[in-house]
């Protein structure tokens, strides 16, 4: 066993010269028999690290997989390269899972996937208990990690795997995970003596873009019409009613799309989920129930309608798109009524007090987040312990600096505000008063529009107000009231904004314009545009024929480097990224009559 062989096998079966970041040395470590903990951001080839070594080894290697539409998402890629590949789980009848465990104790499979409930069954830790198990690849290895945001226990129980299977290498991999949940996979897993790699979490490919959430709908509107008028996406929503809400707005306006929710039938969200990935241009509006399965590359805009709970689970959502390195988009939404209402989940949650006091910063973290001036990048990378040396050019903060004012003397007078009516009121009251509003009938009858800085701030209007308080809450200058009603009191670290010993910024709303160009624009020369709809038009029609997903014939990245080089013998596709021996044999007669046709 070598990397000589690894090499071999990734460029037969995937059709890739070389390997990328730390992908060779993880190999390698595992071919070796070691064990590794790897943190590589989604679309960096996490997958090749594990199914790599599975070919080279003897044996089969078993892979954890959280979620069944994932697992049978990448058994049918591996399937379409002609990899002996198959999993168990409960959409199997009886003679579907006596065949996948016939195939395994014959030795035929290499890749064998599986829930972490399923394996820790003791019928199948029993029957792996018979065969020859080149590695166990854990998956999405964060779900261990009660700190994180996709807890599953049954993850924290695959720490019997190397009492049970001692001398069998070990893999956790993972896209998302600070230095706590790190540390707690190491712990959990037993991987403390493991090599760990831990790649950049950069996604350069993606745009950040984030605003106010005022006629949200019409700028989701105006964002997809724009930027991504054609293309396949993503689009979060806290509730399910706005899912539905924001889909048939979509449809309304000619757009297709599709509705994924955790009170629909299991059937429907996997007839949705199917065509998400069948067909074209699709946008799926979804809760956060929908995602972790999708291995879609070419997912080109990710947009939030509200704020996600904290920045992992955004980095997460948002790591979605671009899974194939070409340009995409992630758009958010927010207000400050998603904060009260992520606080409320949050007070109303069973956790402990620790945790819900954890959640709680990681939502200010994020609100924090969201109300920046500098680079959007420099600052998430900096949340998962990367410093990034200069800015990116490819947020909107970059792009279009914001306009910031000072706003110091302001804060003061809106923490007065919040000290002077007894720190129990929400921001809608307070900005009621500052503005010498008596609107709110509690104004007149908590006699507050006889304080003195009633009416003081009426020369600025309410949603600047709004934004301000937003700020200080995001600084932690001011927290809400633990039971979730949105009503304000002051922190002690306010106590230098008070004396005005700390200048406060404060960001002004942009003023919406059209984008100057189109965003996640696939990179092609426009010469080569008409080439590479007739060729991807050629993947729809074989995809649909093979019933699998376009990209799984191949993905955009592969047809951009046919359009552009323009190969016209057989032996020459082995040039071509992404064509492997099974995919030359499978289509590449066809793609290669495209394009001699259109030379001709």
């Amino acid at each position: 066993m070598s990397v000589d062989a690894a090499l071999e096998q990734l460029k037969k079966v995937f059709g890739y010269a070389e390997f990328r970041h730390a992908q060779k040395e993880i190999v390698d470590t595992l071919i070796q028999g070691e064990d590794c903990l790897v943190l590589m951001p989604t679309g960096g080839g996490k997958s090749l690290c594990y199914q790599i070594p599975a070919l080279v080894r003897s044996g089969t290697a078993v892979v954890v997989s959280p979620l069944i539409a994932l697992m049978q998402d990448q058994v049918e890629a591996l399937q379409q390269l002609g990899v002996s590949v198959g999993f168990l789980n409960s959409t199997q009848d009886h003679e579907q899972r006596w065949q996948v465990t016939n195939q395994l104790t014959s030795g035929e499979l290499k890749l064998l996937y599986l829930s972490p409930e399923r394996l820790l069954m003791p019928e199948t830790l029993e029957l792996l208990g018979q065969v020859d198990v080149s590695l166990f690849a854990i998956d999405e290895a964060h779900c261990v990690s009660q700190w994180g945001h996709d807890f599953r226990k049954e993850y924290q129980q695959l720490d019997c795997l190397p009492t049970i299977f001692p001398n069998i290498p070990r893999v956790a991999l993972t896209a998302t995970a600070d230095q706590r949940v790190r540390k707690e996979i190491s712990v959990q897993l037993q991987l403390e003596n493991a090599q760990h790699f831990v790649h950049s979490f950069d996604r350069p490919n993606i745009s950040y873009h984030v605003v106010d959430a005022n006629d949200a709908r019409q700028q989701l509107w105006r964002f997809l019409s724009t930027q991504h008028p054609n293309d396949a996406g993503i689009v979060y929503c806290l509730s399910r009613n706005r899912t539905e809400q924001i889909a048939d707005y979509l449809n309304e306006k000619g757009r297709t799309a599709l509705v994924y929710h955790a009170g629909m039938t299991d059937e429907a969200r996997n007839t949705n989920q199917r065509r998400f990935l069948l067909e074209d241009g699709i946008v799926m509006v979804a809760t956060i129930a929908f995602g972790m399965g999708i291995d879609k590359p070419d997912v080109r805009f990710v947009a939030h309608m509200n704020l996600p709970k904290n920045l992992e689970a955004y980095y997460q959502e948002t790591g979605r798109a671009g899974r194939d390195g070409l340009p995409a988009t992630a758009w958010m939404a927010y207000s400050l009524k998603d904060v009260m209402t992520l606080n409320t989940f949050v007070e109303e949650s069973d956790a402990g007090q620790q945790h819900k006091l954890l959640m709680q910063h990681k939502l200010r973290t994020m609100l924090g987040w969201c109300e920046l001036t500098t680079c959007r990048r420099v600052a998430l990378l900096k949340y998962f312990d990367e410093e990034m040396p200069q800015s990116c050019g490819n947020c909107d903060n970059c792009l279009a600096p914001p306009e910031v004012i000072d706003s110091t003397e302001n804060a003061r007078r809106a923490l007065s505000c919040v000290y002077r009516t007894g720190q129990r009121y929400g921001v809608s009251y307070l900005v009621e008063v500052l503005r010498g509003s008596t609107a709110d009938s509690r104004v007149k009858q908590n006699g507050h529009d006889r304080l003195e800085l009633f009416g003081t701030g009426d020369a600025i209007s309410a949603r600047e107000w709004r934004d301000l308080f937003r700020q200080l809450i995001a600084s932690g200058y001011l927290v809400m009231d633990e039971e979730g009603h949105g009503g304000l009191r002051m922190d002690e670290s306010c106590r230098p904004v008070l004396r005005g010993e700390v200048e406060i910024l404060q960001r002004r709303p942009r003023k919406t314009a059209k984008p100057e160009k189109k965003g996640g624009k696939l990179l092609i020369d426009e010469s080569d545009q008409p080439l590479f709809e007739a060729l991807r038009s050629l993947r729809t029609r074989l995809a649909k024929e093979a019933g699998i997903p376009p990209y799984v014939v191949f993905p955009d990245t592969t047809l951009i480097a046919l359009a552009t080089h323009k190969p016209t013998e057989y032996q020459s596709l082995t040039s071509i990224t992404g064509i492997g021996q099974t995919k030359q044999e499978r289509y590449g007669e066809a793609f290669i009559g495209v394009i001699r046709q259109f030379i001709q």
